[in-house]
């Protein structure tokens, strides 16, 4: 019976369950044992990087650089005389690594030719407050070791990392968080191409200073894990000590559902992104759980599973638009594999996708690298493929593949799907997946090991005195809990709460309201709707700080003023912060007034209302006047008491 790939992939798609993520309960994800844990990365704001004296946080454009290094890495043997996986998959690739290289931002150190400095003690300082914060357990002494990295993203094919906390807690609004530990470590290289067998790195963000905050997997469905993850960057931006912006805060999310593996979303940009990636990372393993469990019914020895496959000339295909590297077209055949290729993994996705990107990665193949026999939008006629079972001696439940590439990685893709196939019958794969904006994922990296790990001889223990670690504790802000519980209390919108904490201002605002008796309320909605508002609308000079927007109600405060008229102030005083407050308020015409005086046109404007618009609604009457009288009362009274005195 001939299949029918797009009802394949719907049938495929309904046996798992899918459903949109803004569909999902608690139940759903009950249902597949979804469990996640994160990897919350996070630059340190220092002077300098973490083991060498260059600059940190100056950031070149990506054709900006003096000099070019070439590289090609290959594994070395762990401690216990074995190598990593990932370093073996790195090293299949044939990688060629450039690095561009600015001399501001780079030295000797960073590229392998010069042993480390001490540890910078700014950095340190900085990863122990938060590793208090985060209520772990401080080591008494910090060991510096090795993390072999293969992909190129750090020169010297190590980064330098010390776990400086173990098993902490984190208090969430609904829910306590355990922390594994926390680690700082050297940030890696920025990637601008990643092409065939050459890729290419900028130096400039290499070797400055990160933590990495590491929990258990706790979380039982998306939007909690994304709640974490906000909850650690905003217990991070608390201390005023890290870098914002972009690329400063990345996240790894590892997630699994019941009967799955570990797999780690690599380098997710933006928390908004977590609960579509994990939601979708979980469902597409429940399905592969489901595709083994199929194809098991028909493939009974698994070790003895192989693929065959067979060179076909460019004549047998003809009429199919090939890519410019298919100097070698190969068929494959995937025995009792028929329906795996369009099965359902991912929305927009199906187990094909699987191959084709492991492909790209290893093979170094670029897409589009293969055909194969369940494609929803057929390229190859259905004569072609017969020409190529016949070719390939397939049986009636096997599915196949065409290859192409240069000769060179032909062989290496062949392992490569054969590989992924053996993977789908014993089950999910441990890999490093890269996030798309969509929300789904591809292929990455074989997920790394313990064996990457060993003690880095260059660089010297450092004790960690009680004494020390206790002074440290006495300068801390307050936990995040108690700031969260504050904005409760002073019912400020939730709406506002995460624009003020990622922004750290709840500081600022704390101070307007307990010294400048400013309403709770409208300090709160000033931050987290107005001031972000007009963040977004206006521009924003380099000489603007925060600050002045508490210097700004104090000034208003001891004129006298009312502080609503701060709402039309503020972008005058992002766009000229040099201005004085004085100033700014001539721009807007104000003229200092009593209420009284105010209050008293009320019955004039209500008479002439009512002479010229006979038949209006109450509400009309209110809303006229007040139109006419808001610019005068602004900053002079109370607009609620106005209204009041209008109705």
């Amino acid at each position: 019976m001939k299949l029918n790939p797009k009802k394949n992939l719907e049938e495929s798609r309904k046996k798992a369950g899918y459903i949109p993520r803004k569909k999902a309960t608690q139940k759903d994800y009950d249902r597949i044992g979804f469990m996640s844990g994160l990897e919350v990365h996070q630059q340190l704001l220092t002077k300098e990087k973490l083991f060498c004296h260059c600059p940190a946080g100056i950031f070149n454009k990506s054709e900006d650089y003096d000099a070019q290094l070439v590289r090609h890495m290959r594994p070395t043997l762990s401690e216990l005389g074995e190598y990593d996986g990932t370093a073996l998959m790195e090293f299949r690739t044939r990688k060629e690594i450039i690095y561009r290289i600015k001399n501001r931002t780079a030295c000797t150190y960073e590229v392998d030719d010069t042993p480390p400095f001490p540890m910078n003690r700014e950095a340190l300082e900085i990863a122990l407050e938060i590793s208090l914060l985060s209520k772990l357990n401080v080591v008494g002494e910090v060991h510096i070791t090795r993390k072999q990295y293969l992909d190129g993203s750090i020169p010297t094919g190590f980064q330098r990392t010390a776990i400086l906390g173990v098993e902490g807690e984190l208090e969430l609004p609904h829910k306590k968080i355990r922390l594994i530990q926390l680690s700082i470590e050297e940030d890696s290289c920025r990637e601008i191409s990643d092409i065939g067998h050459t890729r290419i790195y900028k130096t400039d963000r290499l070797g400055m200073p990160l933590i990495e905050t590491v929990t258990y997997p706790d979380c039982a469905n998306p939007d909690e894990l994304r709640e974490t993850c906000d909850y650690i960057r905003f217990l991070n931006r608390s201390t005023g000590k890290v870098r914002t912006g972009m690329g400063a805060g990345r996240q790894d999310v590892n997630v699994s559902c019941r009967g799955g593996s570990r797999v780690e979303i690599k380098g997710v940009a933006h928390t908004k992104w977590i609960p579509e990636l994990s939601h979708n990372e979980a469902f597409r393993q429940w399905s592969l759980l489901l595709l083994k469990d199929e194809l098991l019914k028909r493939i009974n020895h698994v070790s003895d599973w192989k693929i065959t496959h067979q060179p076909i000339k460019k004549s047998i295909l003809k009429d199919v638009d090939l890519p410019e590297h298919a100097e070698v077209l190969v068929a494959v055949n995937l025995p009792g594999f028929q329906g795996a290729l369009s099965w359902f993994t991912q929305p927009g996705k199906m187990f094909a996708d699987e191959i084709t990107d492991r492909l790209k990665v290893i093979a170094c193949i670029e897409k589009p690298n293969m055909l194969h026999s369940e494609e929803l939008e057929p390229v190859v006629s259905e004569k072609q493929w017969a020409e190529i079972r016949n070719k390939l001696s397939s049986g009636e439940n096997d599915a196949q593949i065409i290859i192409t590439g240069t000769e060179d990685d032909i062989q290496t893709a062949l392992e490569t799907i054969e590989e992924r196939c053996k993977m789908a019958l014993e089950g999910i794969p441990e890999e490093t997946r890269k996030s798309l904006p969509d929300g789904t994922t591809i292929f990455e990296r074989v997920l790394p090991g313990a064996d990457r790990m060993y003690p880095d001889t260059d660089s010297a223990p450092i004790p960690l005195d009680d004494a020390y670690i206790e002074s440290l504790s006495h300068n801390l802000p307050e936990d995040m809990i108690e700031r969260y519980r504050k904005l409760k209390a002073w019912n400020i919108p939730e709406d506002t709460y995460a624009y003020i904490f990622s922004k750290n201002h709840f500081p600022i605002i704390e101070r307007i309201i307990n010294e400048l008796g400013i309403d709770s309320v409208f300090a709160g909605t000033f931050f987290g709707h107005t001031l972000k508002f007009a963040e977004g609308h206006y521009k924003v000079s380099p000489d603007f700080t925060y600050k002045m927007i508490y210097g700004m109600f104090g000034y208003l405060k001891k004129k006298e003023i009312h502080p609503l008229i701060a709402v039309n102030m503020l972008p005058e005083l992002l766009e000229h912060p040099k201005m004085d407050f004085d100033s700014i308020l001539s721009g807007l015409k104000f003229k200092k007034m009593k209420a009284e005086a105010i209050v008293d046109k009320v019955p004039v404007l209500l008479e002439k209302f009512n002479q010229s618009k006979t038949g209006s609604e109450p509400g009309d009457r209110t809303n006229w006047v007040m139109g006419q009288l808001r610019n005068m009362a602004l900053g002079n009274m109370d607009l609620t008491v106005l209204s009041k005195k209008i109705g």
